[in-house]
């Protein structure tokens, strides 16, 4: 794998059911950023999709998924203390 192709994957995956979260890591002059997109699986037809719309039953998952995803990035250490904004 080439290291372009290693830039353009996400450093981590969470999925609880249908809710995914992706966690990209961006190098900025201030250190080491995380992004979070947080979507829903569904399948039309044969093939799988996402979105980022979320029906009612679905917002218990994606606090839990967000919740996660906190917990990673901060065990790994790549974002600022909190109150360093």
């Amino acid at each position: 794998m080439s290291k372009q192709t290693a830039k353009n994957r996400p450093v981590h995956e969470i999925r609880l059911g249908r809710i995914k979260a992706v966690i990209w890591e961006n190098d900025t002059q201030s250190g080491i950023r995380h992004n979070v997109k947080i979507s829903r699986l569904y399948k039309d037809g044969d093939s799988w999709k996402d979105s980022n719309s979320f029906g009612r039953d679905d917002l218990p998952l994606v606090e839990k998924v967000a919740d996660l995803a906190h917990t990673w990035i901060f065990t790994h250490g790549g974002e600022a203390a909190a109150g360093d904004d």
